[in-house]
Parts: structure tokens; C-alpha cells; sequence
């Protein structure tokens, strides 16, 4: 039984390794942080998440041991990494990060642009209170 183990962990553990591989070559080739993003949280949680379940099924078949810390850090993987690139993404696009100049279009522009332009009325409103009174 232990050789059976031995193959289905590895096999997760390399397909989870090559997969960082491409994360890795996506993240350095890709033009801008935008599409960058994409190669650092997707192929790359996909790639963690294959090696950490290719050793909870080691462990699991060959010596009978459930871990919950490899679940947890499943499940923290999948959590975190996601919602991090989200954030980083939006943060650069607020700052006005330029894309690449292969980007079809920008279909955040017309929001962002409706949204500040009321942020900045509000404000306005805001300040012009607080000096009345």
C-alpha cells in the first residue's frame, strides 16, 4: 500500500510543482501588473494547492494520518491568495498604474470615473458643512 501512496503524492506534488513552474515564467514574462496578477494568484494557488493535497493524500494513505494543519493551509491558500491579488490589482488601478498596450479596453475607466466625480462632490459637501458651522 505504501508504493501506491508514494506515487499518488508525488504525482500531485509534480503536477503542483509544474504548474508553479509556469506561475513563475507567466509572472516574469507578462507586460504589465495587471496580467501579472492573474499568473502570481491563480497558477500559483492551483500549484499549493496540488502540493499540499498531494501531501495530505501521502499521509493519509500510507501512514493513516489525517493533518488538519494541511487542511487549514489549504483553506488558507484558497482564501488569502485570491483576495490579495484582488486588492493589489485594484490599488494599482486606483493609483493609475497604465496597462499594457495590448489591453483590449478598460471597463473599469467609465465606473471609476462616475464614482470619483461623487466622492469628490460628497467631500465638497462635507468641508463646505464643517466651515458653516
Amino acid at each position: 500500500m505504501s508504493g501506491s501512496s508514494e506515487v499518488v503524492g508525488a504525482v500531485f506534488i509534480l503536477i503542483g510543482a509544474v504548474i508553479s513552474l509556469v506561475s513563475a515564467i507567466g509572472n516574469v514574462r507578462l507586460p504589465d501588473v495587471y496580467t501579472r496578477s492573474h499568473a502570481a494568484s491563480k497558477s500559483s494557488t492551483l500549484g499549493v494547492l496540488c502540493t499540499l493535497v498531494g501531501t495530505l493524500l501521502y499521509f493519509l494513505i500510507s501512514d493513516g494520518y489525517f493533518s488538519i494543519r494541511l487542511i487549514l493551509g489549504i483553506f488558507f491558500v484558497f482564501l488569502t491568495a485570491p483576495v490579495a491579488a484582488h486588492v493589489i490589482c485594484r490599488a494599482a488601478y486606483r493609483h493609475k498604474v497604465p496597462l499594457a498596450a495590448e489591453s483590449a479596453q478598460d471597463e473599469l475607466k467609465d465606473y471609476y470615473m462616475e464614482n470619483e466625480s461623487l466622492d469628490t462632490d460628497h467631500k465638497a459637501n462635507l468641508i463646505q458643512k464643517k466651515a458653516g458651522t
